[in-house]
């Protein structure tokens, strides 16, 4: 008798990915010859000193980008451009200052052709999602850094997405409204079930959020390191092995 193993969608390969690019008359190698797995429905943080390559791998990963070699494939499909199966959420929620929190969630939904009314229901189930029941009306330019950024999620999820891209979101928040949107994310990736690729400069957000955190070292040809954090969610930030794996990351870095 066979068995059927069921697979999670979402899922990406990196096969020998390099990227370079031309810097002062010279080619500087941002990533050489990388591999990796990331599992569908999974969190990876990708965590790494500036200039490593972390936001050039995840343009790749959403088709923004190039690779000078190599290829990348989501559910065994290389990826050839961008997709509807990916979408990616920048640090800033490039929000459009014409339209409303309802206007800007179901944007996706009426590029694509959606009926108005489905993109509408499909729009406000997402505000709800994200926190935002009340503010479908509101404006960009009356929100909060966190409400905006909320808005960004939602927009992204709308068109459900089996990956989500997230080039450091919580980047530009306060420390308070940072937490909270960390909370928030997770409690998304367990309801949408989405595969969440993550960069972050936040080596606590990481571990908090993510199953495994992909390290870049600055030095190329280092080759890269994957952490598993085998940690139950949800995750105390002041358990002890919440601490050891910071001090573990720390030190992968010369910081302690």
């Amino acid at each position: 008798m066979s068995v059927v193993v069921q697979t999670r969608r979402g899922e990406v390969a990196v096969r020998g990915l390099s990227k370079s690019f031309a810097m002062n008359g010279q080619r500087l190698n941002v990533l050489r010859e990388l591999r990796l797995d990331i599992r569908g429905g999974e969190i990876l943080a990708i965590v790494g000193p500036s200039g490593c390559g972390k936001t050039t791998l995840l343009r790749i990963l959403a088709g923004l980008e190039v690779p000078d070699a190599g290829e990348v494939l989501i559910d065994d499909v290389p990826v050839h451009g961008v997709g509807t199966e990916r979408a990616i959420i920048f640090q800033e929620p490039r929000l459009l200052p014409w339209l409303t929190v309802l206007g800007n969630v179901s944007f996706g939904l009426d590029v694509r052709g959606d009926s108005k009314a489905y993109a509408e229901e499909k729009a406000r189930r997402y505000i709800r999602l994200v926190g935002l029941d009340g503010f479908e009306n509101a404006y960009p330019r009356q929100l909060s850094g966190g409400m905006a950024q909320r808005v960004g999620i939602a927009r992204a999820l709308t068109v459900q997405p089996e990956i989500l891209l997230l080039d450091e979101p919580l980047g530009a928040l306060d420390a308070m409204t940072k937490i909270t949107m960390q909370e928030e994310l997770a409690r998304i990736w367990r309801e949408e079930e989405v595969t969440m690729i993550l960069v972050t400069h936040d080596l606590e957000e990481a571990i908090y959020l993510a199953d495994r955190v992909l390290v870049m070292p600055k030095e190329k040809g280092t080759p890269i390191r994957v952490v598993d954090i085998d940690l139950p969610r949800p995750r105390d930030r002041s358990e002890n092995r919440f601490v050891r794996h910071r001090e573990a990351l720390l030190r992968e870095f010369g910081l302690h």
